[in-house]
């Protein structure tokens, strides 16, 4: 059986992966701030809770090091995210520092921490990051900034590490129907062309891991048809 570490499980993407993957017959150890109530991962016995604050980047160490010595990890999820919006000068020190700690500081670290496992196992970094990440992004300077040094770390990462047979993939999603926006004045749009799900996004993962190997589906942008956003 296959390992995978997911970060950001407790809803939306995240969870939708953790349980994407179950189905697809792996261990997981899911991180998140707050337990997940999700029956499908309370319940499986492969799927291991793993409670901690990612912006206490001294924790996550000593939890990455008791998941390391229980065996190898084949794939790193790297989806846990947080955004904060409005003008750049209306932001304040510890917003600026949790986005940047959370978005890109903790992938880094964590893709450092596994990275001779992945290179052992062949196995696959899988970054969610934005399409901001390929924009200007008024409103969200910052966050933007994080998922653009996200997407540029996962191009680099993968020409670094080809050669050893390690998979990077980065899936950069528009509008999502989740808790993202829970600290911006909008959210998604009301209709189902205006928005894309969790699911669609764990679709594209299941996609992406399914390719035969030596074939690396390195970017995935995904869009819904309709642009819109509903003002709260």
């Amino acid at each position: 059986m296959k390992t995978a570490l997911v970060t950001g499980v407790s809803s939306g993407i995240g969870q939708a992966i953790a349980k994407r993957l179950l189905i697809l017959q792996y261990k997981v150890y899911g991180l998140s701030r707050t337990a997940s109530t999700d029956k499908v991962l309370c319940e499986s016995p492969n799927f291991q809770p793993i409670l901690c604050d990612l912006t206490n980047t001294g924790a996550l160490v000593q939890i990455i090091t008791e998941i390391k010595g229980q065996g190898e990890v084949n794939l790193l999820v790297n989806n846990a995210g947080v955004g904060y919006y409005g003008p750049h000068e209306e932001l304040n020190p510890k917003k600026i520092h949790e986005m940047i700690t959370v978005n890109i500081e903790v992938p880094l670290l964590l893709t450092n921490f596994f990275l001779r496992d992945l290179k052992k196992t062949q196995g696959t970094v899988l970054n969610i990051s934005s399409v901001t990440a390929e924009k200007a992004n008024p409103h969200g300077c910052a966050y933007g900034a994080t998922k653009a040094a996200l997407s540029s770390f996962s191009s680099s990462l993968f020409e670094e590490t080809r050669k050893y047979g390690v998979k990077v993939i980065t899936i950069q999603p528009d509008m999502t129907q989740t808790n993202l926006y829970r600290n911006a004045n909008f959210r998604e749009g009301t209709t189902p062309d205006t928005y894309l799900t969790p699911e669609e996004i764990a679709d594209t993962v299941e996609y992406a891991l399914s390719l035969r190997e030596g074939v690396v589906l390195r970017e995935i942008t995904l869009t819904p048809q309709r642009h819109q956003i509903t003002r709260k």
